[in-house]
């Protein structure tokens, strides 16, 4: 799959630093890395928003969670040409809330339409390439994958989300840190996040939880004494994978050292209100501070 590099629509950074009482926010729009759009003293980089998953609730939920609720400061970005080596060197954490594609010709898709539209009506009618909504592709370029890669190896702490498995398809590099790529999701609807592992910190005190959600299948590639938890459909509803397995259930959370940096990877996420489960919610809690080498 072909690497779409030109940027098409426009992107912004939101900075969001918390510090004693009071929350500071401020936004910039940007056309190009550099080390000026950046900041160099937030805890976390955050790379969120694609198609189908607004970035605009994974700002809020996390804000809620890890800003005003964990001390955080986070430099959110839907702009993946922010993301390389250098600029990771000024954050401990990078948050990947975002899948695999980009959609440099547009998308007909809006969330929570029902199905493609027959017809598009334009007068004047639209350009042939415009009017075209062709698949996406990969976002993600070989020096990225290999710059994560490095950046975690030598000590800094990969925090991925729900989609996001999906990206690993496409490069080799960002897999082997993840560990896992995505294999499909049917429908949302209810299912149970089962802890498997109670004794990490990521899920110390940390109960079995429903969600009412996309529940994402994986092929999970690192040893399974890593898993922290399993999303298992209670009510009888299973689903087959592109892999063209047929389970009602899928590793969900997982965590492991890397290098001299750490990985974390949590499944559940397609809706704020999955976010603000508040088992999850503590879930979260304890991953920032196992991330950050603190527990």
């Amino acid at each position: 799959m072909g690497i779409e590099q030109k940027l098409t629509r426009r992107s912004a950074v939101r900075s969001l630093g918390y510090a004693g009482l009071a929350l500071a926010a401020s936004r910039s729009t940007v056309a190009s890395p550099s080390k000026e759009t950046v900041r160099r003293n937030a805890t976390a980089f955050a790379l969120c928003g694609d198609e189908s998953h607004n970035s605009d609730y994974i700002e809020t939920a996390l804000t809620r969670n890890l800003i005003e609720g964990a001390g955080f400061s986070i430099d959110f970005t839907d702009q993946e040409k922010l993301l390389s080596y250098e600029s990771l060197r000024h954050y401990k954490i990078l948050i990947m809330f975002r899948d695999g594609l980009r959609f440099p010709d547009g998308y007909y898709q809006a969330m929570y339409w029902t199905g493609k539209p027959q017809d598009i009506v334009s007068v004047p009618p639209l350009a042939k390439k415009i009017g075209g909504f062709r698949d996406g592709v990969g976002w993600m370029t070989a020096e990225q994958g290999r710059g994560i890669k490095r950046w975690v190896q030598e000590g800094g702490s990969l925090w991925a989300f729900h989609n996001n498995s999906q990206a690993s398809i496409m490069n080799r590099d960002y897999r082997d840190v993840e560990g896992a790529i995505y294999t499909g999701h049917p429908p949302i609807r209810p299912y149970k996040v089962h802890i498997v592992n109670r004794d990490h910190p990521i899920t110390k005190d940390v109960n079995d939880f429903v969600v009412t959600d996309e529940q994402h299948y994986v092929t999970y590639d690192k040893d399974p004494k890593y898993v922290l938890a399993r999303s298992i459909n209670e009510n009888g509803l299973d689903y087959t994978d592109s892999a063209g397995r047929r389970s009602n259930t899928s590793e969900s959370v997982w965590a492991y050292d890397y290098g001299k940096g750490r990985v974390c990877f949590m499944a559940p996420g397609h809706m704020i209100v999955v976010l603000w489960n508040p088992e999850y919610v503590k879930m979260q809690k304890n991953a920032a501070k196992w991330l950050l080498h603190e527990t």
